[in-house]
């Protein structure tokens, strides 16, 4: 069993979930990519209940979170990871199409780590991914109480 904490991609749409998935495998991360397809999943998977009631215990090293997602949109999502004492110190990327500058401004407030819009250019989506693969699941240093395994 590897000690790598998984990544969790919050996706609904199809054709992104199977691009980033492509991305993140040329990659050759050894993390387990987790999938939810909706912001109540997404929150389920990080409380551990419903679906995700007997998973093993611990954060995700980063959420990959669409921003347009049905039953709970990834601003809400954002909101209460980083309002939780226990789960503000996940890092959040929000990964979009929008290029609303109100969206980027309430994800920034909201206290996402980074904003990436998708680009339409396959090539440039595949290596914005791959860069936020290898960044996040291999090189950012999370903080320490994480790090003991939370």
């Amino acid at each position: 069993m590897t000690d790598l904490r998984p990544i969790l991609l919050v996706e609904d749409n199809p054709r992104d979930l199977e691009l980033t998935l492509a991305a993140l495998a040329k990659c050759n991360l050894a993390n387990e990519i987790v999938i939810a397809r909706d912001g109540a999943e997404a929150l389920d998977y990080l409380h551990c209940r419903n679906g995700f009631s007997d998973r093993q215990p611990g954060d995700p090293a980063v959420v990959l979170l669409d921003l347009k997602l049905p039953k709970i949109d990834g601003l809400e999502v954002l909101e209460q990871v980083k309002q939780d004492p226990q789960r503000r110190q996940i890092p959040v990327v929000m990964l979009t199409s929008s290029r609303e500058e109100r969206d980027l401004v309430r994800s920034y407030e909201l206290g996402v780590n980074a904003f990436v819009v998708k680009p339409v250019n396959f090539n440039e989506f595949h290596e914005a991914i791959q860069d936020l693969g290898m960044f996040w699941a291999i090189l950012n240093e999370p903080p320490p109480y994480l790090q003991a395994g939370r």
